[in-house]
């Protein structure tokens, strides 16, 4: 997958396990996304999402990627292409950096990589918010995320699943 047109705003790679610090600045910065959906971020925790798939896809069809404002890490983004059918991206994880929350900024990415993602023929995208967290399932419904009417409990705490049609 081409990263360069994820986004104008923001330069965008692959995350490794070398930038597992700055992740975990990222993560830390939002606590009440931890509160909701436990456990906190550790080294372990980053780098088990780094490498968690949902079933039947690969590592080929996972970007684990951070967009950057210069040297600043400013999201985390886990795309899954092809979940759960061809024409579906999910999202297991979008994280933007409390600093530059509540300035459009996270709203402004979610357009621009819904966007990239129509142009590379994706029809929806697809992701969960825990059901306890009312700040996400907010920030999900004004970008467009309609429930699914499917959630699913897992460790503890119960996932919404919402989709937004690109088409």
């Amino acid at each position: 997958m081409n990263y360069v047109n994820l986004s104008n705003r923001y330069a965008v790679r692959p995350l490794t396990e070398a930038d597992i610090p700055i992740m975990l600045a990222l993560f830390r910065s939002n606590p009440l996304f931890y509160q909701h959906c436990p456990p906190p971020p550790s080294t372990e925790t980053a780098r088990e999402a780094m490498h968690a798939l949902p079933p039947r896809k690969t590592m080929a069809d996972k970007h684990f990627l951070g967009f950057f404002d210069g040297e600043t890490l400013a999201a985390v983004l886990d795309l899954i292409t092809g979940f759960p059918t061809p024409e579906i991206a999910f999202w297991g994880l979008f994280m933007l950096d409390a600093a530059m929350q509540g300035q459009g900024r996270g709203t402004a990415l979610v357009s621009e990589l819904c966007a990239a993602l129509q142009q590379r023929g994706f029809r929806a995208v697809r992701l969960g918010w825990v059901k306890t967290n009312p700040q996400a399932e907010h920030f999900w419904k004004k970008n467009g995320f309609q429930e699914t009417g499917v959630s699913y409990e897992t460790d503890g705490y119960t996932v919404v699943v919402a989709q937004r049609e690109l088409t």
